[in-house]
């Protein structure tokens, strides 16, 4: 093998060991440590808590207040505990975790002196390696917020830079970065002269995780493509090349500390081997604890479908994500009227990249795992509406040119200042004192302009796949797939007069985290676009005929229709311009309950007491450019249940679990489940892992406080003025207050309602999520209902073993506070 090959597949090794970041205008939630996750769980998080300096399980503190509170079974810790050897008492072992998490205590005058001492000398020469290059790489990966561009950006990164370094006085003259040769590869070797071979891998993962936030982004950029990265490139290697370049600049070592004899450095301590084995069994009796709740509900319930009635055709269908916020507004909508609802991934199967009418880029509307198939536009086609929205616009835009241009321009700005600052002060008094009525004022604006649903059709029926890149459009037989899939997967056997495709979106102001409250689904965008693509794909007469001929009869009178959900405020907009006058009493009278159901969510979500206006302080949250928690997203994750609805319309699960559509007696091959084994289990393991992550170590693994947030670039969010992009969810999205966790940390409980050894065949072709299983990264129990529904917990290697007897199933799960008082 080539020394350039080498270099290259130890590059693409060495990345791994950061994991994926999206840009913040499009956060995805992500495992943080996936990297690692074909390593068994704890050591996977020991060799992450090497390189990126995080802890990797609950502080004592918060296993101690679970243990407090009930939320960990004591039978169960003490089970756990003697397995791994433990006698003491869980407080006692509680007590040395934390004396053992300590770091060594030195006296204030010591940290003084150090402090004084680091002031003189001034940053350490590492410390100015990481400040030119985030400084450069800020100004290559900004997606257009800055002013001004780095030269030669269309050269991709490593090239610009050589282009730009001889002028950058903070770049030392002499070494590698005075002349860079014409290929990072070239780069890379020359740096690593005085390296053995042997030692690549680690100095190049040492040099990956130096800085997690942003090579996690142009590695993400690298590996996904799209405008941004085919514009202004940058690969690993590139990357890497400068980074190498800067350390022989500065005279830095780039041996990693381990291999030099310091000590690993990090955001915190890494915790000792013993209080890591006490933390596994604390998190492991907490898991069976919820573990153990949730399946001997969900059994119970199980065992009552055999006893009941098939009921009549309902008055409506509505298929939401299977997001845990969806869980609560299902709940409230059921209990309004005979309605049936589904839980189906929020991109609705359509695998599509989406472009809004007056949007100037498309983006995905369709999870990481999934690469988009098609690009889906706007099409207008109510000419007097796209008139109005154009006129709007284009007053809109160019007020907004003539405002920037008075504010950037340095011969305008005092005077723009002077004669503008009154109605901007006004405007920030309102919008801080009573923000609800600015919203209502802004509604009212954006109600008089007419969007795009009101005026345009999404374009899944003109399929042209004669230009570059993605097809526009469908062709018949992708939209009967897509149809039928989606029928196939949550097990419809009936359609009502109305079906609702109900994607979700939230609403928030002044939050640069506001797209990771967005549908996961569809990449962190809204999840309407790709409803409305479904109800436009199963109204096609040629696509039912399809589904007839699939054995899916949909009745004449059925219309598909989409909406969106605001999770923020639980309003559900109907999007029902096509709705025929045949169904307008339908039509009304679910619009009526879905107010209804909106106040009881609203109220539910708020903690509002009886007779309080919950949906006017829901909507006041969303407009406040003051609220730290607009919603709590989907803090308290802990379960997914893949069954029937009649599974779990009776439980109050708490807004906690994920819950898919599936009825295992329409799959007879298997397939439906095997699907949702490989995508939609995989998406809420990573959502569920990014928040156990940032809820355990806030400081590496998450964005710290939303207070000194800084927003770079439209790519994320600095802590402070500069430095690293922060990776995770800030502390508000995971905790109830500076101390105490609202989102409980547990790995994912999944829950399937199959026969076990349909499970079993399906997990077999599903390799991702079984080596997830296998290396305790989630675990998964069956409830078969062909073996007296009883239960089987997923041991490792496709083996079972009949689950430890749940407890009361009339128990009602125990959740943190609705709200947090700071």
């Amino acid at each position: 093998m080539s020394t350039e090959r080498a270099i290259e597949d130890r590059v693409d090794e060495a990345a791994t060991a950061v994991g994926s970041v999206w840009p913040i205008h499009s956060f995805v939630t992500a495992n943080p440590l996936s990297g690692f996750e074909d390593l068994p769980f704890p050591e996977a998080v020991e060799r992450a808590s090497d390189r990126l300096g995080g802890r990797g399980y609950p502080s004592p503190e918060t296993f101690r207040a679970a243990l407090d509170e009930g939320r960990i079974d004591r039978d169960r810790l003490d089970s756990e505990l003697t397995e791994r050897g433990y006698e003491a008492d869980p407080e006692s072992l509680l007590a040395r975790a934390e004396t053992a998490a300590e770091p060594e205590p030195s006296s204030a005058a010591e940290a003084a002196d150090s402090r004084n001492a680091a002031d003189e000398a001034g940053p350490a020469d590492a410390e100015r390696v990481d400040r030119v290059l985030t400084k450069w790489l800020s100004v290559f990966l900004d997606e257009g917020r800055a002013q001004w561009s780095m030269p030669n950006r269309e050269d991709g990164f490593y090239d610009a830079f050589r282009s730009v370094a001889a002028y950058d006085d903070e770049v030392p003259d002499g070494g590698l970065v005075t002349d860079l040769p014409d290929s990072p590869i070239e780069a890379i070797e020359s740096a690593l002269e005085s390296h053995p071979e042997g030692r690549w891998n680690s100095v190049f993962e040492a040099q990956f995780a130096a800085l997690p936030g942003w090579t996690g982004l142009l590695k993400r950029r690298a590996d996904d493509g799209g405008a941004w990265q085919s514009a202004y490139p940058i690969t690993p290697e590139g990357y890497l090349a400068v980074r190498l370049a800067l350390a022989d600049a500065f005279d830095v070592d780039v041996a990693p500390p381990t291999e030099s004899g310091d000590a690993a450095t990090g955001a915190c301590e890494a915790p000792t081997e013993g209080s890591d084995g006490i933390a596994e069994a604390f998190l492991s009796a907490w898991e069976a604890t919820y573990r153990g709740e949730l399946v001997g509900r969900v059994a119970a319930e199980s065992e009552a479908l055999d006893d009941g009635d098939a009921s009549g055709r309902p008055a409506a269908q509505l298929v939401f994500c299977i997001d845990t916020r969806s869980e609560v507004i299902r709940r409230h909508v059921e209990a309004t009227g005979d309605y049936e609802t589904h839980g189906y991934a929020g991109f609705f199967g359509v695998p599509m990249e989406y472009r809004g009418y007056d949007s100037e880029v498309s983006v995905d509307a369709c999870p990481p795992i999934v690469d988009a198939q098609h690009r889906v536009s706007e099409v207008p086609v109510d000419d007097d509406a796209r008139a109005s929205r154009d006129r709007r616009a284009g007053l809109r835009e160019a007020a907004g040119e003539v405002i920037e241009t008075l504010k950037s321009n340095p011969a305008t700005a005092f005077s723009f200042v002077e004669s503008a600052g009154s109605g901007y002060g006004l405007a920030l008094a309102a919008r801080t004192l009573v923000p609800g009525r600015v919203r209502d004022l802004l509604g009212g604006a954006d109600d008089a302009v007419p969007g795009d649903h009101e005026f345009c059709e999404p374009g899944v029926h003109e399929h042209d796949d004669s230009g570059e890149g993605l097809p526009t459009g469908l062709t018949r037989d992708e939209r009967v797939e897509y149809a039928a899939t989606a029928f196939e997967l949550m097990g419809f056997e009936e359609f009502a007069r109305l079906v609702v495709f109900t994607g979700h979106a939230a609403e928030t102001a002044n939050n640069p985290y506001d797209s990771s409250l967005d549908c996961g689904a569809c990449a962190g965008n809204p999840g309407g676009p790709n409803a409305r693509a479904l109800a436009a794909i199963c109204n096609d007469p040629d696509v039912r005929a399809g589904l007839r001929e699939r054995g899916i009869d949909v009745p004449d009178d059925t219309v598909f229709l989409a909406a969106e959900h605001n999770t923020t405020t639980d309003e559900i907009e109907l999007y029902d311009g096509d709705v025929p006058d045949s169904h307008a009493a339908d039509l009304d009278r679910l619009r009526a309950d879905l107010d209804a159901a909106r106040e009881g969510a609203a109220a539910e979500r708020t903690g509002s007491d009886e007779g309080t206006p919950a949906v006017r302080e829901a909507e006041r949250r969303a407009a406040d450019w003051a609220e730290a928690r607009p919603e709590w997203g989907l803090a308290g994750n802990a379960g997914f249940v893949v069954g029937p609805r009649e599974l779990t319309s009776g439980l109050d699960l708490d807004g906690r679990a994920f819950l898919h559509s599936y009825d295992w007696t329409t799959d007879p091959d298997g397939d439906a489940l095997e699907a949702i084994l490989a995508g939609p289990t995989v998406v809420t393991q990573w959502i569920n892992a990014q928040y156990y992550f940032s809820t355990v170590d806030n400081a590496a693994y998450g964005s710290g406080s939303k207070v000194t947030h800084n927003p770079v670039g439209n790519v994320g969010v600095y802590q402070g003025n500069g430095g690293d992009l922060m990776t995770g969810l800030p502390l508000q999205s995971v905790m109830a207050d500076a101390d105490a966790p609202y989102h409980q940390p547990l790995r994912l409980s999944a829950v399937i309602h199959a026969p076990v050894d349909r499970v079993t065949e399906a997990l077999r072709d599903a390799e991702t999520v079984t080596g997830l299983l296998d290396n305790d990264w989630l675990s998964l129990t069956v409830i078969d209902p062909t073996r007296d529904h009883r239960a089987f917990h997923y041991e490792g290697d496709l083996e079972w073993a009949p689950a430890p007897e749940a407890t009361d199933a009339s128990a009602e799960p125990r959740t943190a506070p609705a709200v947090a008082d700071d």
